[in-house]
C-alpha cells in the first residue's frame, strides 16, 4: 500500500501543477492556492501551528499548544521542548520519549488542529504582486496563484527567484514547474518569503535622487516602482525618503505628469497603488530623508533582498 500510496500522491501533484500552469492564463490560480499537498504523515510542524496533545488515561496531560517563533512549545512536566522542523510521527516520539521520566508507558498522539501562516511578498511579474498569508505547507506554485498567476509572457514562462528567511536565493523554472509539471521545483516556502518573477521584455527608466547608482536602470515589462529603486540601490548611504518618490511620464500629448507614491505603504501593507507599474522612459525621483527615519533600516533589509532576488549572481 505504501508503493501504490505514494504514485497516487505523486500523481495527484503532477496534475495539480498542470492545473494550476493552465489557470495562470485564466486568471483561476487562486481558486487553487488552498489545495492540500501533504498527508498528516508527512506534514512537518512549523511555527504558528496549533497542536492538540493527548495522553491516554491522563486528562490533565492533554494540551492544546502553539509552535512558537523559534519551533518550540511549552508543555507541562515537559517544560520547552523543540517540535517545530518535525513530521508529527517524529514529534510524538519527542514528546513521549520526554513524557517517560515522568509516566510510565505514556500513550501520546499529536493533531494539528490550526495550521499556521506564512508571510510571502511576490512581486515583478503575476497579475496581483502583493503580500500574501498563505499555509505552512504552499510551495511556490501557491505563491503564484496567490498572486493571480504569471502575467504577460512571449513564449515560455519566466524564471521566478526565490529567498526564504533571508536565505540564498534559489531560481526556479515555471515552465517546467507549471507547464510541464515537474513537481519536483516547486520548492517548499517558509517565514518571510520572497518571490520575484521576471518578465518578458526589458526597458529602461531613470532613478535619480538618493538611491545607490542614479541613472538609467533596465527592469522588465510589468515591474513596479520597487523593483526600480532596488535596482538603483537603496542601503543606509542613500538617505532615501522612500515615502515621497515622484515619478514622472510623459503623456502621449507630449505633457509631463508627476505623481507621488509613498513605498512604506506598499512594501508594509501591501497597497499596490503605491507600488506604480512602471513604464518606459519614467523618471523617478527619490528624495533625501531630512532626519533619521527608523523605518528605513526595516525596509533597507527588505531592499537587500529583493537586490539578490534581481541580481542573484
Amino acid at each position: 500500500m505504501g508503493a501504490y500510496h505514494q504514485g497516487v500522491t505523486h500523481l495527484f501533484d503532477r496534475c495539480r501543477l498542470l492545473l494550476v500552469g493552465a489557470a495562470a492564463g485564466l486568471g483561476l490560480a487562486g481558486l487553487l492556492a488552498a489545495t492540500p499537498q501533504t498527508s498528516s504523515h508527512d506534514y512537518v510542524l512549523h511555527s504558528g501551528d496549533q497542536v492538540a496533545i493527548s495522553v491516554f488515561g491522563d486528562q490533565t496531560l492533554s494540551q492544546n499548544v502553539v509552535v512558537l517563533s523559534d519551533g518550540s512549545v511549552v508543555y507541562p512536566l515537559v517544560g520547552k521542548i523543540k517540535l517545530g522542523g518535525y513530521t508529527l510521527d517524529a514529534a510524538t516520539s519527542r514528546i513521549t520519549n520526554a513524557l517517560r521520566k515522568y509516566v510510565r508507558d505514556p500513550m501520546v498522539t499529536l493533531n494539528v488542529t490550526q495550521q499556521g501562516s506564512d508571510s510571502v511578498l511576490v512581486l515583478g511579474n503575476v497579475k496581483t504582486p502583493g503580500k500574501y498569508s498563505l499555509p505552512s505547507t504552499a510551495r511556490i506554485a501557491d505563491a503564484i496563484a496567490a498572486a493571480g498567476g504569471i502575467g504577460d509572457s512571449n513564449g515560455d514562462y519566466p524564471a521566478a527567484r526565490v529567498s526564504i528567511n533571508n536565505g540564498p536565493v534559489a531560481t526556479v523554472s515555471l515552465q517546467a514547474l507549471l507547464r510541464n509539471g515537474n513537481f519536483e521545483d516547486n520548492v517548499l516556502l517558509g517565514s518571510d518569503t520572497m518571490v520575484y518573477v521576471t518578465g518578458p521584455a526589458p526597458m529602461n527608466v531613470e532613478v535619480l535622487g538618493s538611491v545607490d547608482h542614479p541613472g538609467s536602470v533596465p527592469v522588465y515589462s510589468g515591474d513596479r516602482l520597487s523593483i526600480a529603486i532596488a535596482k538603483a540601490g537603496n542601503t543606509a548611504n542613500s538617505h532615501a525618503d522612500l515615502s515621497h518618490i515622484h515619478v514622472s511620464r510623459t503623456a502621449p500629448d507630449g505633457t509631463t505628469q508627476t505623481s507621488t507614491y509613498n513605498l512604506y505603504n506598499a512594501l508594509e501593507r501591501g497597497d499596490l497603488s503605491a507600488d506604480p507599474v512602471l513604464q518606459k522612459s519614467d523618471v523617478v525621483y527619490v528624495p533625501e530623508a531630512h532626519q533619521s527615519d527608523k523605518t528605513s533600516t526595516v525596509f533597507q533589509g527588505i531592499f537587500a533582498v529583493l537586490s539578490r532576488l534581481i541580481f542573484p549572481f
